[in-house]
């Protein structure tokens, strides 16, 4: 006597405060890379220098840090560490965060269409900003690479510690860009607010000042910043000088988490509504 087996499939709603679906994401990932892709061919598409930009924009950057803040400002950089090579390491941390929660913040508005007409986890769409700004730090990071020995230092063991850094600032700008992007779908107000509360956080930031720099008596102000400790830690990493605080450190890496639990959570609430509010 044969006997049939009778194939059942079983499909069970997504719990709304599940944080994330990392096997639906890997399942996804071709759809994840390929949006990745895009959006860089897209950025540069019809641009005289290209890709180059990726090198020229953080190198523009530090230069103007350089002036304002080494020159006009006065600041120091640690003993034998030249203020522009200070200037770009800060930048290059801080452009992982900026870049990723600003491409994530718009990612569900700007593809819409594919939002609304086809199923997939929807979390790829912003999730997916974080492989055009890790390819724009690639780029950018060999350039500062090389510039190292060219002024004369050299990396140290605290190098071994910087995929740790971006990590972290991957976490805490994926974590906000997962908030604001679900913000967007309804209140296109978050497309004007993202790009200003970044200048603000930038200046706010020890992105071209290093944490001694500041006042004392505006220290515990700039405390309060949970990015502080990363930037801090990221430079420090790279550059092997300079000291760090452990409880800043550790403040930023709770917060960082913290801001990505959050976001995901939020987003998985209201993901099913995206494709009828979009």
């Amino acid at each position: 006597m044969s006997t049939q087996h009778e194939i059942v499939t079983v499909i069970r709603p997504i719990s709304k405060w599940e944080v994330l679906n990392f096997r639906q994401i890997l399942a996804f990932r071709d759809l994840l890379m390929a949006l990745g892709k895009r959006d860089i061919k897209l950025r540069y598409r019809q641009t005289a220098l290209g890709v180059l930009w990726v090198v020229f924009q953080p190198i523009i950057t530090a230069g103007i840090f350089s002036v304002v803040f080494g020159q006009i400002a006065g600041l120091k950089a640690p003993p034998g560490v030249p203020y522009f090579l200070f200037a770009l390491a800060g930048t290059l941390g801080w452009n992982i965060f900026s870049n990723t929660l600003n491409k994530a913040s718009t990612s569900l508005v700007q593809n819409s269409a594919l939002v609304s007409k086809v199923y997939f986890p929807k979390v790829i769409v912003p999730i997916s900003a974080v492989f055009s700004s890790l390819v724009d730090f690639a780029v950018a990071f060999v350039l500062f690479v090389i510039m190292v020995p060219v002024f004369g230092l050299h990396f140290t063991w605290q190098f071994l510690l910087f995929p740790v850094w971006i990590l972290v600032i991957l976490l805490g700008s994926v974590g906000l860009g997962l908030y604001t992007s679900a913000l967007m779908v309804t209140y296109r107000d978050v497309q004007y607010i993202v790009p200003v509360f970044l200048n603000l956080l930038m200046y706010i930031s020890p992105i071209a000042y290093s944490w001694s720099s500041v006042p004392a008596k505006l220290q515990p102000l700039m405390s309060i910043n949970p990015l502080s400790g990363i930037f801090e830690g990221f430079r420090w990493s790279l550059l092997g000088q300079g000291t760090i605080s452990a409880s800043s450190v550790a403040y930023s890496v709770v917060v960082c988490v913290v801001m990505f639990v959050v976001g995901a959570l939020m987003f998985g609430k209201v993901e099913r509504r995206f494709a009828d509010v979009i």
